[in-house]
C-alpha cells in the first residue's frame, strides 16, 4: 500500500515537526469491523468493570497531564494554560461519565395485566470526528459517554491534530480498555469521516466543526437513519446593558472571544452594548484588548497563541476592513501563523459581523432597547452561546429566553460545564454533548412488557 504521509507544522513557528500515516478506506473498514467485533464484550462487561476501566483511564490521564499539555502546545498552537486545562477536562469528563454505566437506569411504566420496564440499550459502533480547535475535549467529550453507555468507538482526529488522540488511545489501552473498543485513526474528512457515515455497521456519527460539513453529514446519515449528533457553527453575542458592570464586562470581553485565538465555536464575536455606555464601553475595551498577551505559547504568561495555520490566518486576513478597525492587540512578528486581537465597528452587511470569522476578530455596535438587543443577536443562522451583562434579574431571564442559543451565561463568559449539557439552536446543531443528555444520545430506549395474566 502506497505511503500516505501527513506532515504536521507548529503553529507557533510554521516548522514540519512530525509526520502521521493517514488510514485509507480499506483500513478504516478493517477498524470498524473490528469495533463491531467487540461490541458484544463491552456491552455486556458488568457495569461497575466498565466504570472501573473508565476511572482508571482517567487516572492514566492525570498522570499524563503536562506531556499531554506539551504535545498540544506544539501540535495545535494553544497557549500552556490552555492545554493544561484541556487535558485537565478529558481526565474530569472521564470520571464524570465512569458514573455513568451503575446509573443507566430504565424505568417501570404502570399498565394492565402485567409489568413494563424499559432499559438503556448501547447503539454500537460510534464513530466520532473532532475538529482541531480543541482535539483534546472535544474529543472525551465524545468518546466517554460513548464508552461509558456500551459502545465501541472509532474516532477520527483532524488531520491537523492528531497527537493527542493518538496519545489518549494508548492511554486507554494501557489500563485494560481493549483495543478494538477504542480506535483513533487519522485520515482526510473525505476518507475515514465519509466512510463513517455511509457504513452500515456505524450506528452513530458524531461531528464538530463547520455547519457546511454538518449539514453534508446529516444528509449522508439520514440515508441510513443513522443517528448523529452535530455541534456546528457560532456567531455569538455579548449583551453590555447600561445597568452593567461596565468596568468588569470590558475588562473580560478580550476573553471571551480571543481565547484560542478566537478559534472557537462559542467565542462571543459580537459585542453589542447600549449606546449610553457604548462611547464608555470602547474607551475601557481598548486598554483590555492592547493587554492580552500574545506570545509564544509555552511561555506562561501566554493569554493567546497562533492561528492553527497560513491558509487559517488568510481566512481571517479577508474579514479585516481597515475602515472598520477601531483598535488592535499586538502579536509577535517572524514565523508562525500570528495575528492579533482586532477590535471593527461594523455594520449590518459586514462580512465579519454575519459570518463566523474564527479568528481574534471582535466586531461591536451599539444598540437601544432591550428588544432591539435581542433581534440583533438573533439575527445569524446560528444559536450556540452568548453573554448577557446586567444588574437586572427581571431583565438577565428575559433576555435569557429571549436569545436563540443554547448556551447562555450572565455577567460571566463561561459556556461549557461537563456536568451540563452543550449544544446549540437552530444551524448550530442537533443534539446535546456533555452532562447527563449527553448519554441518552448514546443509547436506545427498549420497552419490554411482561404479561403476569395466567
Amino acid at each position: 500500500m502506497a505511503s500516505n504521509a501527513y506532515d504536521l507544522i507548529n503553529p507557533s513557528t510554521g516548522a514540519v515537526f512530525q509526520t502521521v500515516e493517514l488510514a485509507s478506506v480499506e483500513q478504516t473498514d478493517e477498524a470498524i469491523g473490528r469495533a463491531k467485533a467487540a461490541f458484544p464484550g463491552w456491552r455486556d462487561l458488568a457495569p461497575a468493570t466498565r466504570a472501573g476501566l473508565l476511572l482508571d483511564f482517567a487516572a492514566a490521564v492525570g498522570n499524563q497531564l503536562e506531556d499531554l499539555a506539551q504535545l498540544e502546545v506544539r501540535n495545535a498552537g494553544h497557549t500552556i494554560g490552555n492545554a493544561r486545562w484541556e487535558a485537565g477536562n478529558v481526565a474530569a469528563v472521564l470520571r464524570y461519565y465512569a458514573a455513568a454505566p451503575e446509573r443507566l437506569f430504565g424505568r417501570q411504566i404502570p399498565v394492565p395485566g402485567g409489568l413494563n420496564v424499559t432499559f438503556r440499550e448501547p447503539l454500537g459502533v460510534v464513530g466520532i470526528i473532532v475538529p482541531w480547535n480543541f482535539p483534546m475535549p472535544i474529543a472525551a467529550w465524545g468518546f466517554a459517554p460513548a464508552l461509558a453507555a456500551g459502545n465501541t468507538v472509532v474516532l477520527k482526529p483532524a488531520e491537523l491534530t492528531p497527537l493527542t488522540a493518538l496519545r489518549l488511545a494508548e492511554l486507554a489501552h494501557s489500563v485494560g480498555i481493549p483495543s478494538d473498543v477504542f480506535q483513533v485513526l487519522p485520515g482526510a474528512g473525505q476518507v475515514v469521516g465519509q466512510r463513517f457515515v455511509t457504513h452500515p455497521d456505524v450506528r452513530k456519527v458524531v461531528f464538530t466543526g463547520s455547519t457546511a460539513v454538518g449539514k453534508q453529514i446529516a444528509t449522508g446519515c439520514a440515508d441510513q437513519v443513522k443517528r448523529f449528533t452535530l455541534e456546528l457553527g457560532g456567531k455569538n453575542a455579548n449583551i453590555v446593558f447600561a445597568d452593567a458592570d461596565i468596568e468588569k464586562a470590558a475588562a473580560t470581553a478580550p476573553y471571551g472571544v480571543f481565547d484560542n485565538a478566537g478559534q472557537d465555536c462559542c467565542a462571543r464575536s459580537r459585542i453589542l452594548v447600549q449606546r449610553s455606555v457604548y462611547d464608555r464601553f470602547l474607551e475601557l475595551l481598548e486598554p483590555a484588548v492592547k493587554g492580552v498577551r500574545v506570545e509564544e505559547p509555552l511561555s506562561e504568561t501566554a493569554e493567546m497563541g497562533p492561528l492553527i495555520s497560513a491558509a487559517q490566518r488568510t481566512r481571517v486576513e479577508s474579514y479585516v476592513d481597515s475602515s472598520r478597525v477601531a483598535f488592535t492587540g499586538s502579536c509577535p512578528d517572524g514565523d508562525g501563523f500570528w495575528f492579533p486581537p482586532t477590535v471593527l465597528l461594523s455594520e449590518s452587511d459586514d462580512p465579519a459581523w454575519n459570518q463566523e470569522v474564527f479568528g481574534p476578530v471582535v466586531s461591536v455596535r451599539p444598540f437601544e432597547t432591550e428588544a432591539e438587543a435581542i433581534a440583533l443577536a438573533n439575527d445569524t443562522e446560528y444559536g450556540l452561546s452568548g453573554s448577557i451583562w446586567t444588574r437586572d434579574v427581571g431583565r438577565a431571564l428575559r433576555v435569557s429566553r429571549g436569545v436563540e442559543a443554547g448556551n447562555l451565561s450572565v455577567n460571566s463568559h463561561s459556556a461549557v460545564r461537563y456536568w451540563t449539557p452543550f449544544g446549540g439552536f437552530k444551524q448550530s446543531g442537533l443534539g446535546r454533548e456533555l452532562g447527563p443528555d449527553a448519554l441518552d444520545g448514546f443509547t436506545e430506549v427498549k420497552n419490554v412488557f411482561i404479561s403476569t395474566e395466567e
